[in-house]
């Protein structure tokens, strides 16, 4: 079991390799041999040899701590195994659970899984999302204490269907007679908030392109009795912009698809290839979905949390305005100005839909006011600033109808009397680093740190409490502590401050700003690069890469600024719900709303007595600490997605892409911690019951298993902080397990040689005896016959004739005085027969 071991590759990042000379102390080289045949002499270091491969009995694991040999390329081949040999897209981390997007509808989730699930132990079972469901539910029955379910992984690793189906498994095992309509609301909720949040992206045709926490809340009796959303960090350059093969969210393009319906006759729309806001990606279509029928859906969905007719046909204003505004035509009137005509199609139907006045709105979004302590300056724009002041409008709309969305779901959902607990779902973006990232990235980077660093902290100490539980000594490791990180994002002098700094100054530019973060922190730092080959970008050393950010647009999408005037124009409107969302006075809402405060934006200073706006950074800051609050204040469960390839292409497993998000999520972090204590545990039945073999006739006669494991154990490994033994497991550090393994193996293998070595004696030696046995009867008769040849003679032939003819007529008399004998028993035997025949039929008679 020691011969194999696990090699670095180009391709398929680790291969397996077995050693086919053994290795001194010193050696330069490792002899090894590919399972291909290839023979390969691998420099090796001698601090830092190859990892050696589990033994077989282990690979296929349903979780991953179980493995002896805790390291990348282990935890790497168990999940192709279980993924592409037996299509198990669920594993276990320890306390995580790894999930790997199949590409593929499974029938693993039907109401029948969820009873099977409903009430067991989460090891009893095989992995599933279910499992993780029902253990929360169970730890909120049980101890009475908040849970909160951490759904996390890169775009298109399936991190919305598993939020969704834990939701699923909440509403039907909590699901009461009187209450048979909150689970529905409840459900659906995921389908509006996907519509209006979710779009279609390079990797992932349903990508959220926002952070999302659902609290549902149970009554004493755990039955779910309403809901609360929190969201975070909509993506809103998305409204305005997208990438080649993109799409904008899904509502745009499902609002277009009944455009010719009566009742959206008057929004004046057409096909989604008419307008600029839904073409810009090239791609109005998803293969395989038919917005038309999620565009019914979506609106089944609102009514039934309660949101009618005139709630709905409103947001599709709202939403119809946008995609006109989008078609406004700015034309250039030379290099410093620009204009929009009044009798502009798409600016009449967008001030028409908003009810706001026309010539107000094509002069100020052409034109800034500039006002200063002395004067008030109105300033022409050039074209592109004034299309960025129009994207810029149509962004702050969307963003304000989001949130307005989220809140009105969050009122359907609301529930008389009081909470008693409540399971969190967090649905939030994972790690993301692209060959170009910018404000975006970095906030949800930052997100990642920040529950990085509560994941590291949580299995910490569910990792003490076991040990304790158990009765096992044990002093707390080290580990990688990221809050470096966090303090470079977001301390004092950090980057999120100096970034909101620079936002305040009239003439901030991410230049300047970039420029200030080289001074403070290059050479400084060591978690902080400036890259070589550019002037625009800074690196910063994640938990789980480095990722470089090119900072143009930063201060731009952090200062979330639209000019003061289209404010005032947009409050003007008689139309209720544009009034509404630019409020001077907004409603105060709770923490834990899914809202924020919406205030004007001004892109100049304000005077020093008011309070200064602020910033989509510090809010996101904010928010994410109230979330971290809420998070330790609950019992955390993590569900790691992953994306076996780009290609989403059904149980295809790229090993690069795979490795990339194992190093990016946390599980490898988790193993490794796991790998610096005791990885592997055992109860002692199931000890007892793999290693009998190991055990001797005496040991064997101890009645107490227990007592008899610890007896063995102690005669087969003579150190003993190589393992602990606790109160209902047997903990051993890494590596020993496949020691035992190697024993089992050789022990068996020892018996097999015996068993082989008898079997093939006795078969041997039957084989000569037949043989032996053959030779004696071929020289019995060859002997024979030799001398009958020699002896022969006339009289001795006359005699043997005379012989024969004795013999036959004998034969012949003792075969008819047989044969008439049998005929005499047959005709006495037949008359008896028919006597007895006929004396009854004629008794019968």
């Amino acid at each position: 079991q020691y011969n194999r071991v696990w090699i670095p590759d180009n391709e398929e990042v680790w291969k397996s390799a077995e050693i086919t000379k053994n290795y001194k102390a010193g050696d330069r080289f490792l002899h090894v041999q590919l399972e291909d045949g290839t023979e390969l002499n691998y420099p090796v270091d001698p601090a830092a040899l190859p990892p050696l491969r589990n033994p077989d009995i282990l690979v296929g694991e349903n979780d991953l701590t179980a493995l002896s040999y805790l390291h990348e390329p282990a935890v790497l081949h168990n999940l192709k195994v279980r993924f592409v040999e037996s299509k198990l897209i669920y594993t276990y981390s320890g306390i995580i659970l790894v999930a790997i997007n199949p590409y593929k509808q499974l029938p693993i989730y039907g109401d029948a899984i969820i009873h099977a699930y409903s009430g067991q132990n989460m090891g009893d079972m095989d992995p599933h999302i279910f499992a993780v469901a029902e253990e929360a539910y169970k730890q909120m029955a049980r101890n009475n204490k908040n849970q909160s379910i951490i759904v996390s992984g890169e775009s298109g690793a399936g991190k919305t269907v598993s939020a969704r189906y834990t939701m699923r498994y909440f509403a039907a095992v909590s699901k009461s007679s009187s209450n048979a309509q909150v689970e529905d609301k409840v459900l659906a909720s995921n389908p509006i908030t996907e519509a209006v949040g979710n779009a279609k992206t390079t990797r992932n045709d349903n990508s959220s392109r926002f952070g999302k926490y659902t609290e549902i809340s149970f009554d004493q009796s755990y039955q779910i009795i309403g809901a609360n959303m929190r969201t975070y960090l909509l993506e809103k350059s998305r409204v305005v912009f997208q990438s080649e093969n993109e799409r904008n969210y899904h509502i745009f393009y499902q609002l277009c698809a009944l455009a010719m319906q009566p009742e959206f006759k008057h929004l004046k729309l057409g096909s989604a290839e008419e307008f600029n806001y839904t073409r810009m990606g090239g791609s109005t279509v998803i293969e395989g979905v038919d917005d038309r029928a999620n565009m019914v859906e979506t609106q089944k969905t609102f009514a039934l949390l309660g949101l009618k007719g005139d709630f709905q046909m409103d947001v599709f204003k709202m939403l119809a305005a946008i995609l006109h505004l989008g078609n406004v035509d700015i034309t250039a009137a030379g290099d410093e100005r620009s204009s929009i005509r009044l009798e502009d199609k798409h600016l009449n139907i967008f001030c028409e839909l908003l009810d706001l006045n026309r010539e107000k709105m094509a002069q100020w979004l052409c034109h800034r006011k500039i006002i200063t302590t002395s004067e008030t300056v109105i300033k022409p724009m050039t074209r592109a600033q004034a299309v960025n002041a129009r994207d810029a409008l149509a962004k702050k709309i969307y963003s304000h109808l989001f949130d307005f969305i989220v809140e009105r779901i969050n009122k359907a959902l609301q529930f008389p009397g009081k909470q008693h607990t409540f399971i969190g779902v967090l649905d939030i973006y994972g790690f993301e680093t692209f060959d170009v990232n910018s404000f975006e990235q970095f906030c949800i980077n930052y997100a990642n740190e920040k529950l990085q660093q509560q994941f590291n902290l949580h299995v910490f100490k569910l990792e003490q409490e076991e040990y304790m539980k158990e009765d096992i000594p044990w002093t707390l490791i080290d580990f990688y502590d990221n809050q470096p990180v966090i303090d470079l994002i977001e301390a004092k002098m950090g980057i999120l401050e100096l970034l909101d700094e620079e936002c305040l100054l009239p003439h901030g530019t991410d230049e300047n700003w970039l420029q200030k973060l080289y001074n403070n922190f290059v050479n400084k730092n060591s978690l902080f690069e400036k890259p070589r080959m550019s002037n625009m970008s800074f690196v910063i050393k994640h938990f789980a890469d480095k990722v470089e950010y090119k900072c143009e647009g930063f201060l731009e999408k952090n200062r979330d600024t639209v000019h003061e005037v289209l404010i005032e124009i947009l409050k003007e409107s008689k139309f209720h719900l544009c009034a509404n969302f630019f409020q001077d006075n907004p409603v105060s809402i709770s923490p834990f709303s899914s809202t924020v405060s919406i205030k004007s934006a001004r892109p100049v200073l304000k005077s020093p007595n008011k309070q200064l706006r602020m910033t989509v950074g510090s809010k996101f800051r904010s928010s994410l600490s109230l979330l971290m609050v809420t998070l330790n204040a609950t019992t955390p469960h993590y569900v790691r997605c992953i994306k076996p390839n780009d290609e989403k292409l059904p149980f295809e497993f790229d090993s690069k892409r795979v490795t990339q998000q194992l190093r990016a999520c946390g599980v490898l972090e988790t193993i490794r911690i796991s790998a610096q204590s005791y990885p592997s545990r055992w109860t002692y039945i199931e000890f007892f019951s793999r290693y009998s073999i190991l055990m001797t006739q005496q040991e064997l006669s101890i009645n107490d298993k227990k007592q008899i494991c610890k007896t063995v154990l102690q005669r087969l490994i003579q150190d003993s902080n190589q393992y602990q033994f606790g109160r209902t497991k047997i903990f051993f550090r890494a590596g020993q397990v496949a020691y035992l393994e190697k024993l089992r193996s050789d022990k068996l293998r020892h018996a097999c040689i015996t068993i082989q070595k008898t079997v093939r004696g006795w078969l041997q030696r039957k084989k000569f005896l037949r043989v032996k046995q053959a030779a004696i009867t071929i020289q019995q008769y060859f002997r024979g016959q030799r001398t009958v040849r020699q002896a022969i003679t006339a009289r001795t032939l006359k005699q043997t004739w005379a012989a024969i003819i004795i013999q036959k007529y004998c034969r012949g008399y003792l075969v008819r005085r047989l044969c008439q004998l049998i005929h005499v028993a047959a005709v006495t035997i037949q008359a008896y027969t028919r006597g007895f025949l006929a004396r009854r039929k004629y008794r019968k008679v």
